[in-house]
């Protein structure tokens, strides 16, 4: 089959490389769509480690055409991939934390993934896709499941004001999902005017810029108390800081992006004054991904309005470039396999 192979940092081609053969318990699936993730990048760059040579992708979708088939998983199913694999028997697993399994994995980077004609699952790690359901926005999907684990484990309820630091993919997700479970005030902060403008078609109630004025307007907002949780969706130091600042006493952070190792400079005496709760996510569970497939289907959330580009995944080396550029527009990209 063909392949996008990753053999070091920055040195990927296609490569004719061999067969899948599924075994019991697998499925074989016809790849169809894969997205983007900033992991991806992360791993194209070598600043995380992966097992190379590697075929990167852990958002894929695709079509069942065989292996270990029966009655409910049929050939020519549509299916989302749960790319988070586990052991099943560690201490994490046993207590339902298989997403933190210290066996485990993620298709892409330990294993290969969905940057490929096709791929293989266990059959208990796919999940079908309604009639009508788009295959392109069904791979974005499964970035709407780590959102929502992560507003799940951050106890994101009705009546909440949230504040999400951050327009790109995930953070206009965190808007839309926050809304979705009845935050009373939901408000997006970002430097890019385009981003805030998308924000507040997909039911932010307010939008500003990050500094003092951000500040002032979330005070104002909430009667001087701040917000009662602050996602942190950009990845840097100071944002998270800036996470810091604008939660309210005894409120929450949830740091949803990726920071850097190595000394970091925060606001630990207002960490410690305010009693904050800092409430930290990796991956999502396999029940994550049946109710984010209700969530789109349902229209609780627009994944279509975030796609902005797609391209045939033997342009895997462009499309990544392009994601490590600058852009005050470009969100979700999804690489076509047919």
């Amino acid at each position: 089959m063909k392949a996008m192979v990753l053999e070091s940092p920055k040195e990927m081609s296609l490569n004719t490389v061999s067969d899948l053969q599924p075994k019991e318990g697998e499925v074989l699936i016809k790849n169809t769509h894969a997205g983007i993730c900033g992991t991806d990048t992360k791993i194209y760059e070598g600043k995380i480690p992966a097992n190379y040579p590697v075929i990167m992708g852990h958002e894929i979708v695709g079509e069942v055409v065989g292996g270990d088939t029966n009655e409910d998983i049929k050939n020519g199913m549509r299916v989302l991939v749960d790319p988070v694999f586990f052991c099943g028997e560690c201490f994490q697993c046993k207590i339902g934390n298989t997403n933190l399994c210290p066996f485990g994995g993620l298709m892409g980077r330990e294993t290969n993934g969905g940057f490929a004609e096709y791929c293989v699952a266990r059959k208990n790690y796919i999940y079908p896709l309604p009639t009508g359901f788009d295959s392109k926005v069904g791979a974005a999907v499964q970035v709407l499941t780590t959102v929502l684990h992560a507003q799940n484990k951050g106890g994101i309820i009705k009546g909440d004001t949230v504040v999400i630091l951050g327009l790109g993919v995930t953070g206009l997700m965190h808007i839309q999902l926050a809304k979705a479970k009845g935050a009373k005030l939901v408000i997006g902060v970002s430097r890019n005017q385009h981003k805030r403008e998308v924000a507040l078609s997909l039911g932010a109630d307010l939008v500003i810029s990050h500094g003092e004025e951000a500040k002032r307007i979330i005070l104002d907002s909430t009667d001087g108390v701040g917000a009662d949780a602050v996602i942190e969706c950009v990845g840097h130091l100071s944002v998270l800081a800036e996470a810091i600042d604008l939660a309210r006493l005894g409120g929450k952070i949830i740091p949803f992006a990726i920071y850097p190792s190595g000394t970091a400079e925060l606001p630990f005496y207002d960490f410690y004054f305010k009693e904050l709760e800092i409430i930290n996510v990796r991956a999502a569970k396999g029940k994550d991904f049946e109710e984010c497939i209700k969530l789109v289907s349902e229209q609780q959330v627009d994944l279509a309005a975030l796609i902005t580009h797609s391209m045939p995944y033997t342009q895997l080396n462009e499309a990544l470039t392009m994601l490590m550029e600058p852009s005050d527009e470009r969100l979700k990209v999804i690489m076509e396999m047919s």
